[in-house]
């Protein structure tokens, strides 16, 4: 499987439809974009978890099942073990290590991005 952000907006359009939601998933990948180019990674690659790391979340917002079932539809379609891993761990109740800079910064930017879109609604000026 290549990871392009075509293959990661398919998926995540075929998943969600709430606007918030790939509003969100657009502010990660665009912050996962600039961090990847900041420790010289490849942007493409990083950007695609960004857009995907939640297109199970519509359809399974309880802890029970979401990041799980996201992630296991990941490995059914190929997706690499360090992209699902760290869709794992962005949640943390699924106890799952981030031990890749990828992880690490992914977790960071789903909860940076959360408190920017939130400042920008409260404080649109």
């Amino acid at each position: 499987m290549q990871v392009t952000r075509q293959a990661a907006w398919e998926l995540l359009t075929a998943h969600t439809k709430s606007e918030s939601l790939i509003k969100h998933a657009l502010a990660v990948e665009t912050a996962m974009r600039a961090y990847a180019r900041h420790f010289g990674e490849d942007e493409e690659y990083w950007a695609a978890l960004g857009l995907v790391h939640d297109h199970d979340y519509e359809e399974n917002p309880t802890a029970e099942f979401h990041p799980k079932v996201g992630a296991e539809r990941l490995q059914a379609l190929g997706w690499p073990a360090d992209i699902i891993t760290a869709v794992q761990g962005h949640g943390d109740y699924m106890n799952v290590p981030r031990t890749t800079q990828i992880a690490k910064d992914h977790c960071a930017v789903v909860e940076l991005t959360g408190l920017i879109l939130a400042v920008a609604l409260v404080r649109p000026s």
